[in-house]
């Protein structure tokens, strides 16, 4: 009887979990189920360019992963019951419900509006496809000197304002940041990207805290108001809401806690990677929600699950960080150099080489998705019926 091993979501770190999965463990053994609402792989990391008008290579999952052994389920997951292990969808048949064995939860995150007054009903998002094409679809109606105020400094800030500025220059583009410009950089990064803003015209609102959204402005903790035609909320990402309604440990802010691989704490059958996922790196610190730290993670949980379900030898590579990339347009980039925590050291990569760097690298992590058979050694061993029943031991209560 083979073990059933479902993935929910295909971004980066599901597709690249189910791949990994289907190279680690035989045909025979396993059945492998990939879940995702969208019948293509969406690169995350260039929404602001599909926002700012460009578009991107279709990815089709039922073309990534047609003869890997993998089954591609188009389905809306709409719950998930961790005591009966089963997982409820919604597609085009109808209501249904998937049974599992071993269960990859990999459904991300979302924009946060964080509560702020306005935000959720005047504000864009580029969170998802969806909402980018919303914004693209409301920037090509926007007139010749309307202002466009992106709230949020950090990566996904930085590059959404720097896009559109590039695009349109024939628009207002400011950011608000919470902080100062870039403050966690080290000096040479902050330098490079002040003169990149101040080159694409880019006003900076630092210290600004945005309290409020309306149709024509956002408001600032000190009562600053900011023209805006369009609001793009790019503070920060909120997991998907369905395994805080689980008995899986979840934390405050509903991600699931997990060992050092990736495996749920109180439900060993499940396990977690990217964003949905609370993983400790180095110095003890939370990974951020990131490409960088999420497909390492998902390599380290579908490893682990390979091992536990053969009787392998259990992975055990820390999850570090190298640098941060930060695309501030097409001509333009920012390589951050960090500590393995996440610290800016002093060395950056500036200029139109930082823009290839950055560019390799969105390209290097798209196609080891569309790929996701290849370029890993094949290694495939039999599940052993001990160990694929230890493996789905419930913990103790």
């Amino acid at each position: 009887m083979q073990h059933r091993i479902i993935v929910l979501g295909a971004g980066y770190t599901g597709a690249s979990a189910a791949g990994r999965l289907a190279k680690r463990l035989r045909g025979e053994d396993v059945a492998i189920t990939l879940v995702n609402a969208e019948p293509d792989f969406v690169e995350r990391v260039r929404m602001h360019q599909l926002a700012a008008g460009q578009d991107l290579t279709p990815r089709p999952l039922s073309e990534m992963f047609a003869g890997t052994g993998v089954e591609v389920r188009l389905a809306k997951v709409t719950g998930v019951d961790v005591e009966r292990r089963t997982v409820a969808v919604v597609d085009a048949k109808g209501a249904g419900e998937l049974g599992y064995d071993t269960l990859v939860y990999a459904l991300g995150s979302g924009w946060n509006a964080e509560g702020v007054p306005g935000a959720a009903e005047h504000a864009y998002e580029i969170a998802g496809r969806a909402g980018a094409l919303r914004l693209r679809e409301r920037l090509a109606r926007l007139d010749a000197g309307r202002s466009v105020v992106v709230v949020g400094g950090g990566l996904t800030g930085l590059e959404v304002a720097a896009e559109i500025a590039e695009a349109r220059p024939d628009l207002d583009v400011a950011l608000a940041a919470r902080d100062g410009l870039g403050d966690w950089l080290s000096p040479k990064g902050r330098a490079h990207l002040r003169k990149v803003f101040g080159r694409l015209g880019i006003t900076v609102h630092e210290h600004a805290a945005v309290t409020g959204v309306e149709a024509d402005r956002v408001t600032t903790a000190d009562g600053e108001a900011i023209p805006a035609a369009v609001t793009v909320w790019t503070t920060g990402f909120a997991v998907h809401p369905i395994a805080q309604a689980t008995a899986l440990e979840v934390t405050d802010t509903g991600q699931i806690v997990v060992d050092g691989t990736l495996r749920s704490v109180s439900h060993p059958d499940v396990y977690a990677v990217g964003d949905a996922a609370m993983v400790m790196g180095p110095g003890d610190k939370p990974l951020r929600m990131s490409c960088a730290s999420g497909v390492p993670g998902a390599w380290q949980a579908a490893d682990a699950i390979a091992a536990r379900l053969t009787g392998g030898k259990l992975p055990n590579v820390a999850i570090r960080y190298f640098n941060q990339c930060v695309s501030l347009g097409r001509k333009e980039g920012l390589i951050q150099f960090v500590t393995a925590d996440d610290r800016a050291v002093r060395a950056a990569l500036t200029g139109r080489l930082a823009a290839v760097y950055k560019e390799l690298v969105c390209k290097a992590a798209a196609w080891g998705v569309a790929n996701p058979t290849l370029g890993l050694p094949a290694r495939r061993r039999p599940v052993t019926q001990r160990a694929a029943a230890r493996s789905s031991v419930k913990a103790p209560a």
